[in-house]
């Protein structure tokens, strides 16, 4: 904890109580620093204007522990901003918690010798504790996952590492696997020194060679899976295109649209020495299997009719994969997670921007593709300069009388679309954009009625899910030439566009105030910008309705990453 130059202590922001909700008083000298610290052990729960909520769960604590911090190291940090003494029922679960990680392990014969070859049929589980051994073998949970062969030990067949590990996770006791992975199919991936599209140096950043570091920890056991959250702009692909070279291994890698594959193929040419008859696409269009192949989620859990098999789930395990990179991790499908499962002998890289789901599966992410390696803040990155600074505003509109109406004698879900299309909103689209006449702007939107309307409005082209693979492209090639002011676009452009110059968006309506959502939107301003380097993030929000209301899922989301969150009568903007 810092102290000022006057040698006076400011006053402690935090206070603990024992439900484990830790209160965060955001006006204090202190709250940024305590801020940072509480981001590697709680999850934040809300975030008004001037005290923020967090809360200690088993999944937080189980993440740091799985990052190297101890809980003597979590209590320490809490102990030092708190206003008031710690209660003794949090360091006690703090102290459990923290305790229930790696007491199981997952491994195998010590006499192997090797943790990078296939796994043999047969993996060991031990554990520390013959009472917690006696506890697992009671469970009907792990009859057909575990064969007790001694006091501590199990004997674990290789095809149900992935569903010991899910049951375990769910029985409160995350394993630590240094069982090893399969090197798969060899395949060396060199990193270029200049971009081949623009000839710019190139050489991976500080924080995206550290984070290769952390996922693949010198090829070690426990180096292979687990999760990266870096903010939207802040280079993931690089990431996973640096743990590719680590590997050396061939690559699945999964992402979530056609467009963004391609942007994915594009990336990895420009960036390595592979060629475009090293990498394949898999997708409706084309099905090649290749050294690095591409494929979407929506592909591999494509089945004609609910009763029949996913026809392309087996492209997981098809070939001997060296790593399997999961964009987008946060919306990885179900049908996934179970094939995930049963390859656990493979590393599996995971990217996020948001480790919320709004599934709330977040503790099957943990389990089946790893914990959480490295989650740089955003505020961090952009003090920083490697992403820009984002202005972010909340805009309340009213509804009209005749509408207001019709709001209070709709049904619930009704009520959320009527205040979502608020025609009063375009008033205020093109106010803002008359207010920065000189930045590319996308304008974000829900439904397709309210988007088309604006689009034809604003004289700007359109950009839907209906929109052809080609025609985006050639959209998304002229917005960043500089040719276009601006795209409407629907939530298509929500997941891994690459629209670099991006400084300004407009976001006139959202899913049910998803944080997902939003840190994929807010995500497309944030490239660094030349000059102030600076972006704008708007959101329009019927004022006294249910979207108030969702909005606040997204301000708590945003006030986590560390944004000032600035709210604006639309009378008086």
């Amino acid at each position: 904890m810092t102290t000022p130059k006057n040698g006076r202590q400011p006053s402690k922001p935090l206070i603990v109580q024992s439900d484990l909700t830790l209160l965060l008083a955001v006006n204090e000298p202190l709250y940024e620093e305590a801020r940072n610290a509480l981001l590697g052990f709680a999850d934040l729960v809300k975030a008004p204007e001037h005290v923020h909520t967090y809360r200690i769960s088993p999944l937080s604590v189980w993440n740091a522990r799985a990052a190297g911090i101890e809980a003597t190291e979590i209590l320490a940090s809490i102990e030092s901003y708190s206003r008031y003494p710690v209660p003794e029922t949090v360091r006690q679960a703090v102290t459990d918690f923290a305790h229930r990680y790696g007491r199981i392990e997952i491994h195998r014969d010590r006499a192997d010798g090797t943790t990078d070859h296939p796994p043999p049929a047969q993996l060991l589980l031990e554990t520390d504790d013959r009472r917690l051994a006696d506890l697992l073998e009671s469970d009907v949970t792990f009859d057909d996952l575990l064969r007790r062969t001694s006091e501590c030990r199990f004997s674990v067949e290789a095809k149900n590492r992935g569903h010991l590990k899910l049951a375990l996770i769910r029985a409160g006791y995350p394993a630590r696997d240094v069982a090893g992975y399969t090197s798969g199919s060899p395949l060396q991936v060199s990193l270029r020194r200049r971009s081949q599209r623009d000839g710019a140096p190139f050489e991976l950043r500080d924080y995206q060679r550290q984070a290769v570091d952390a996922f693949h920890a010198s090829g070690g056991p426990q180096g292979g899976s687990g999760v990266v959250v870096l903010p939207c702009g802040a280079g993931k692909t690089i990431v996973a295109i640096g743990a590719m070279a680590a590997v050396g291994g061939e690559t699945l890698i999964l992402t979530t649209s056609t467009t963004a594959l391609r942007q994915w193929r594009d990336e990895i040419l420009d960036k390595t020495r592979l060629d475009s008859e090293q990498i394949g696409e898999y997708s409706g269009a084309e099905k090649t299997v290749r050294p690095v192949t591409l494929s979407t989620y929506q592909m591999l859990t494509h089945r004609r009719r609910r009763d029949e098999a996913f026809q392309h789930l087996d492209l997981l395990d098809h070939q001997r994969w060296g790593l399997i990179i999961y964009d987008e991790v946060h919306l990885l499908p179900a049908p996934i997670f179970q094939a995930t499962a049963g390859i656990q002998s493979r590393r599996r890289l995971g990217l996020t921007a948001t480790l919320v789901r709004e599934d709330n599966r977040e503790a099957d992410v943990f389990a089946l593709i790893g914990p959480k390696k490295v989650d740089v803040p955003w505020k961090e990155l952009e003090r920083q300069g490697w992403v820009a600074e984002a202005n972010c505003i909340e805009i309340r509109v009213p509804l009209s009388d005749e509408l207001a109406d019709a709001y209070s004698l709709a049904p619930r879900r009704r009520r959320f679309r009527i205040a979502s299309e608020n025609p009063r909103k375009a008033t205020l689209v093109h106010r803002i954009l008359e207010r920065h006449p000189n930045e590319p702007a996308l304008i974000m939107g829900l439904y397709l009625d309210q988007v088309e309307k604006l689009a034809a409005e604003l004289g700007l082209p359109l950009l839907t899910g209906k929109t052809p693979v080609a025609e985006r492209q050639r959209l998304y090639d002229a917005f960043r030439r500089g040719r276009l002011r601006g795209l409407v676009v629907s939530k298509v452009a929500n997941f891994a566009v690459d629209l670099p110059d991006a400084a300004l968006a407009v976001q006139v309506s959202g899913s049910f105030g998803s944080r997902q959502e939003e840190a994929q939107r807010l995500g497309r301003l944030l490239r660094p910008k030349a000059g102030a380097n600076q972006a704008h993030f708007y959101t329009l929000v019927s004022s006294d309705t249910l979207e108030q209301e969702f909005a606040l899922n997204r301000q708590r989301f945003l006030c986590e990453q560390g944004y000032a969150y600035e709210i604006f009568d639309a009378t008086t903007f």
